[in-house]
């Protein structure tokens, strides 16, 4: 993890006599020195990870060659198996029964189903034999799984998770999710919006096979919703008895939800949405057929402002005939976009202008991973919510910071300010997209939930027992459910085999001081643009 160096702040003379040289000098040095300071820190705290405990294998699955030495057991491999054609759809509106692309019932019929289709899924046991004694992942887990730790802290704090503090985080809850002897088991509360509880569960279910015997026995609950809802005020002291672990897609300063990584990682078939893997594909051949250099010398945004209020204000920036902002504002039309076959919103054609803005909805946006992707510099406007890798991203380094109460100057002199420092300006940006590509590619975000989960089952002062509501769902009964492009991208996403080595070590907890850097790293690095700002206003 690594930030820009405390500046010192310039006088208006002193700016006014620098040229645009010495300027871009004054730039590179501090980035410069805030790399070699971050790194030696991050080489100091960050990799001193040990290794997870590696799960039990049973002795008698070791075989051996005739010469008498171990060889690996071939790793178990994963199919779909619709052994029955696709039930009729369930009628959950009271009204007719038509299945419609807007409003899926895969969840609800694969749960409601009277047999289980999860007979042929491989046994947890036998499938974790296929993983080699000695499989392991030498590397650090990046900095971002150290949060982990943070999230879980309000938890060990109170000395563990109990059955009455989980009762408590069904209130708000989508659906409850239990792994059992590595089979998951889930009892859905209420329907979520669109697909974001199929699409959740089915990224557990990759994990399982991904990690088979890995994952320890768990239950928990999970809300589908766009906010956090756990205030941090109300279990304070006596009060944290009564702390409701639920794990969410983001968080804030303000709360204690537990994050997690989001639906869209597996698809997102009711606004064509890619999984995860194939987009970042589609974004990197983007970003080679349109260089930084060639690309147009403007901010770019797209997307749906009636959502928030920030957005609304953010459509005032775009050009007009009296002024210009140096940004070009184009607002989204789902409805419209799905009946034209959404010609005009592949993700992977948007890598076009040199900056991209990044501004949340009604909390934060699934969209930031693939405006990071892009190679642009990211204008990134002052954030309230973070998901589960966004809070190592650091200024200047991975973004530059826009203002959110004046949002039209901030965003025109950073473009001014990377149009006169393209080197700069297009390093930001290729360090964001390096960033995504190798630390948030779908081995990261398994790996990230794999710890998160085992890391949580640690906490659990009671044995996991499956209640009577909940079903067992594996990726079969989802899948021969599925329909269009729900089918298409649950097939695309789905984990084919087992993966050989183990996760990448989880880094250790921060103290309170590094937390407290990090803190700081951010907001001198903000301060120093502001301040840059407020003088090219000046002048």
């Amino acid at each position: 993890m690594a930030a820009a160096a405390d500046f010192r702040r310039p006088t208006p003379k002193f700016v006014a006599a620098l040229s645009r040289t010495s300027f871009a000098f004054l730039f590179f040095s501090v980035v410069v020195v805030g790399l070699v300071s971050s790194a030696r820190w991050i080489t100091r705290f960050t990799l001193q990870a040990s290794p997870p405990a590696t799960a039990a294998i049973p002795a008698a699955v070791a075989a051996t060659t005739r010469a008498g030495v171990p060889a690996a057991p071939p790793r178990p491999t994963y199919s779909i198996s619709c052994s029955t054609p696709p039930r009729s759809p369930l009628n959950l509106s009271g009204g007719g029964g038509a299945r419609t692309p807007q409003t899926s019932q895969t969840l609800a019929l694969a749960l409601s189903s009277s047999s289980s289709s999860c007979r042929s899924s491989p046994d947890p046991a036998t499938a974790s034999a296929s993983v080699s004694v000695s499989a392991s992942n030498s590397s650090s887990c990046p900095s971002y799984f150290r949060f982990i730790h943070e999230d879980l802290r309000p938890w060990r704090d109170a000395g563990g998770i109990t059955r009455a503090m989980l009762a408590r985080a069904r209130v708000t809850a989508s659906f409850r999710l239990l792994v059992l002897g590595g089979r998951a088991f889930v009892h859905r509360f209420r329907p979520a919006f669109q697909t974001r509880d199929l699409f959740t569960i089915w990224g557990v279910l990759q994990l399982l096979r991904r990690y088979p015997g890995r994952v320890p026995d768990l239950d928990l609950m999970f809300d589908c919703a766009d906010w956090p809802v756990v205030r941090t005020h109300l279990y304070r002291g006596k009060h944290a008895a009564f702390m409701p672990p639920l794990f969410s897609y983001c968080g804030d300063d303000r709360t204690l939800d537990i994050v997690f990584p989001d639906w869209s990682f597996w698809g997102w078939p009711e606004i064509n949405i890619k999984p995860w893997d194939a987009l970042r594909q589609d974004l990197k051949d983007g970003n080679n057929r349109v260089k930084w250099l060639d690309r147009v010398p403007y901010a770019y945004w797209k997307g749906n402002p009636a959502v928030a209020v920030t957005r609304q204000e953010l459509v005032n920036c775009n050009v007009s005939t009296t002024k210009d902002w140096n940004a070009r504002i184009y607002k989204q039309d789902w409805f419209r976009e799905s009946k034209a076959g959404y010609k005009d919103s592949n993700l992977g054609s948007q890598c076009t202008h040199r900056y991209k803005i990044y501004t949340e909805g009604s909390a934060w946006s699934v969209s930031q991973k693939y405006i990071l992707a892009c190679d642009s510099m990211t204008l990134l406007v002052t954030p309230r919510y973070y998901d589960f890798f966004s809070r190592s991203l650091m200024p200047i380094q991975h973004y530059w910071p826009v203002h959110n109460d004046n949002k039209c100057d901030s965003i025109k002199y950073a473009v001014d300010w990377g149009n006169s420092h393209k080197q700069l300006a297009q390093r930001i940006g290729k360090q964001a997209s390096d960033f995504i590509e190798e630390d948030v590619n779908m081995d990261c975000v398994y790996d990230y939930m794999l710890h998160l989960l085992t890391e949580y089952a640690k906490l659990l002062r009671f044995r996991p027992i499956k209640p009577p509501e909940a079903v067992e769902i594996c990726p079969d009964s989802l899948a021969c459910q599925a329909e269009g492009l729900e089918k298409k991208f649950l097939m695309e996403s789905m984990v084919k085999s087992a993966r050989d080595a183990g996760p990448c070590d989880l880094p250790p907890p921060f103290n309170p001081q590094e937390l407290a850097m990090i803190k700081r790293r951010k907001e001198n690095s903000i301060k120093q643009i502001q301040t840059w700002e407020r003088i090219s206003g000046r002048a």
